[in-house]
């Protein structure tokens, strides 16, 4: 047999982070699924099933066979820890906070969040890192507002949260934030046993406090915490860059309220935030007349998959955002798919066309080609993004 390569946990092109790498590219067009090396700081380098297709992608995240609980440290109230029923009961307790009607609803206390940014930008001018001055306070204060975290505690968070996404972080390291983050949110979640807020713990305080341990609602917060603000301030980042690269799209989102939402569905599926999805296989299934076999694990990547023209539409390594809706899996697939993709969605609708409404000069202040993109995190995004208007 031969020996198995090691792919890089983000796989994007050297000469362009929002493309698949080669290897990626070449496992698209290849009949046999193939094993790969996967470098972890947790779980160390492991060997998987590599999937890259979107028909294939698809069919096995809806695959209840596939297990997302087994593939990743156990963390009590984080739903990547839990598949089937246990999964289910968690997961229903929280739909309700996410739902489109929720994130619509949200909309007029993002405008103004969006709104303040903007001042603040327009009075600190006329240059900025965008990442620190914009892309990250929107998300972040939401976040804060919709969970009951105090927004004065924000630094400190979201420099925890960065280290545990961050491939290159030792396991020493991960292992020290993901305790000073337990250790936080047991502050927050006592808080709320004894008052709860009018908010999303407080919320599931109140509604399901008697079925949930203190563990599992700190595991629950730490787990929207983190994806309530660094993905979305990865993603928001990422999409600039890219939009200030090409004004022609830049400018169909500025100057068309028509076209938003089509352009953040293709601005999803183009930068892919969430580049990998680890699976565990528990019983033996066959892809294309293939064999997973039982406890092998699974890596499915969703960036190759979003631009596999067998499944989504051709010409996709083109960002286009008048495209015609293109099914795309940028939030997953299946029972795990990211609970809270409206209120991304809202967020992005929201702060996109404003910003580039606001400040129409606004351009990239360094080299396109120096821009510090995050290719070795889980998610990718945009250490810093200094921009000029």
């Amino acid at each position: 047999m031969p020996e198995l390569k090691a792919l890089p946990i983000a796989a994007r092109a050297a000469e362009c982070p929002f493309d698949p790498a080669p290897e990626l590219r070449e496992m698209l067009h290849e009949d046999e699924l193939r094993r790969i090396k996967v470098p972890s700081p947790l779980l160390g380098e492991f060997e998987a099933v590599a999937v890259t297709r979107y028909d294939d992608a698809r069919s096995l995240l809806s695959d209840d066979r596939l297990l997302t609980g087994q593939s990743l440290p156990t963390q009590p109230g984080n739903l990547l820890s839990y598949d089937g029923a246990e999964h289910s009961r968690l997961r229903r307790m929280l739909t309700g906070f996410f739902t489109t009607k929720r994130a619509r609803a949200l909309r007029p206390m993002i405008d103004d969040v969006v709104a303040s940014r903007l001042d603040a930008l327009a009075a600190a001018g006329p240059g900025t890192d965008l990442v620190q001055a914009f892309c990250a306070p929107i998300p972040t204060q939401v976040i804060c507002e919709l969970l009951g975290v105090p927004y004065a505690d924000r630094e400190d968070f979201r420099h925890r949260a960065e280290v545990a996404l961050d491939v290159n972080a030792t396991r020493e390291e991960q292992i020290q934030k993901a305790t000073d983050m337990q250790a936080y949110m047991a502050g927050l979640v006592a808080r709320h046993r004894d008052e709860p807020g009018d908010n999303l713990l407080g919320g599931i305080v109140r509604d399901h406090g008697d079925e949930l341990t203190d563990i599992e609602l700190m595991g629950i917060g730490n787990m929207l915490l983190i994806a309530g603000h660094e993905t979305i301030t990865s993603m928001l980042a990422v999409a600039i860059a890219l939009l200030l690269q090409h004004p022609d799209q830049l400018a169909i989102v500025r100057d068309e309220p028509s076209a938003v939402d089509g352009a953040v569905e293709e601005l999803l599926r183009y930068c892919t935030p969430a580049t990998i999805l680890p699976r565990q296989a528990a019983a033996s299934m066959c892809v294309r007349g293939q064999q997973i076999e039982e406890g092998e694990r699974v890596v499915v990547s969703i960036l190759a998959a979003n631009r596999d023209p067998r499944g989504t539409g051709r010409d996709l390594d083109r960002l286009d955002v008048r495209r015609p809706p293109q099914p795309h899996m940028a939030f997953g697939h299946g029972p795990h798919q990211c609970l809270g993709q409206q209120l991304a969605r809202t967020e992005l609708r929201a702060a996109l066309p404003a910003l580039f409404a606001r400040f129409p000069t606004l351009r990239l202040a360094v080299p396109a080609d120096e821009v510090d993109y995050k290719t070795t995190a889980l998610v990718f995004g945009v250490r810093t993004l200094p921009v000029a208007w």
